[in-house]
């Protein structure tokens, strides 16, 4: 650490404001952190921003205090705490972070350890930072929780995405297609979206502003085994209830009130939340399990399994930037992921 500054540029905010504001995000000066025992500290090279980032600025008041936020950064280790053994000076990394810690829109980050992966070589670091949230989502969505294995390309199947042409969509997507034996089907509503889902490997689009029962009984009359929901599920459950088989399963990671999941009983379809920080929230026994996944993620990037979904790099990471990608978030309009690189 003695080599190293101590204050550096971030980006954060001080109370919930809407996203013009001028004060919704602010450039600031902060201390560098500190590593913990098991922690890594990284300088961030790039990140990317996701819907938790507009959500938790609208809704957690920092009382005043500075709150950074951010939930996925690429960047070069600096400096490890005493007790860390998969990582040293040097190495190029990834991560998602934990919400329990400040965010990584700062040119150095603190995080632990067992939920970080070494980057992708093949990627830069905005195209590495677009992956590891939604990446985390879609594995333990799809392999922990609907009960997929990887490689079982004999597990044939239908699988239902929402909002296929989003972050995590667009990643279920590229999972299903390489290492299971899936149908996927998304959903998307505009030509630019439909396009984007289908390249990431859905291989039948429904309009979600349509109802989905008829069009998706158009592609597969006997319905889907399985449901990746990543928006409107309260409004979708009825749908859900008519196309999933008996004994399918629905995963969901979106935000809603209360839902007459009793519809789900006569088929005995199961209900699964996914919600990826769960494991740093509550300092699981497995937590290491995320840097797993994300090394093999990264070993199925460099083999040209896997793709980036980084469509929009908006340039240095500051608050204006950050401003305008809450803003496309918030609205609803994003495809892929957005980026930006360096401070």
């Amino acid at each position: 650490m003695s080599t190293i500054a101590q204050t550096m540029p971030a980006v954060a905010y001080r109370k919930n404001l809407p996203v013009d504001h001028a004060e919704s995000l602010e450039d600031t000066t902060l201390p560098v952190p500190r590593p913990g025992p098991r922690d890594l500290l990284v300088r961030v090279e790039a990140v990317a921003v996701n819907p938790v980032d507009y959500k938790i600025r609208q809704s957690n008041d920092p009382g005043g205090e500075p709150k950074v936020l951010g939930w996925d950064a690429a960047g070069t280790v600096v400096a490890v705490g005493e007790e860390v053994g998969s990582f040293r000076v040097g190495d190029d990394v990834f991560y998602a972070g934990a919400l329990d810690r400040p965010g990584a829109n700062s040119l150095f980050h603190a995080v632990d350890e067992r939920i970080v992966g070494h980057k992708p070589a093949s990627l830069s670091f905005a195209e590495a930072a677009a992956l590891p949230l939604t990446s985390l989502t879609a594995w333990e969505g799809l392999f922990e929780h609907l009960g997929l294995h990887t490689g079982a390309l004999k597990q044939p199947g239908t699988l239902l995405v929402t909002a296929a042409a989003g972050g995590v969509g667009a990643m279920v997507s590229q999972l299903a297609r390489a290492l299971t034996s899936l149908t996927v089907i998304g959903t998307a509503s505009r030509p630019e979206t439909v396009e984007f889902a289908r390249r990431m490997g859905a291989a039948h689009l429904v309009d979600h502003r349509r109802p989905l029962v008829p069009q998706v009984r158009e592609v597969a009359p006997e319905g889907v085994d399985l449901v990746f929901g990543t928006t409107a599920t309260d409004r979708n459950l009825a749908a859900y209830a008519d196309l999933v088989k008996p004994f399918g399963r629905i995963v969901a990671i979106d935000d809603f009130g209360p839902v007459e999941i009793g519809l789900l009983k006569s088929k005995s379809i199961s209900f699964h939340w996914e919600f990826m920080f769960t494991r740093s929230l509550h300092g699981t026994s497995d937590l290491a399990e995320q840097g797993r996944i994300l090394d093999q993620v990264s070993r199925l990037v460099d083999a040209g399994i896997l793709t980036t979904t980084a469509t929009t790099d908006l340039g240095t990471i500051n608050a204006e930037h950050l401003r305008e990608a809450h803003r496309v978030l918030e609205s609803g309009s994003a495809i892929g992921k957005i980026t930006m690189t360096g401070f």
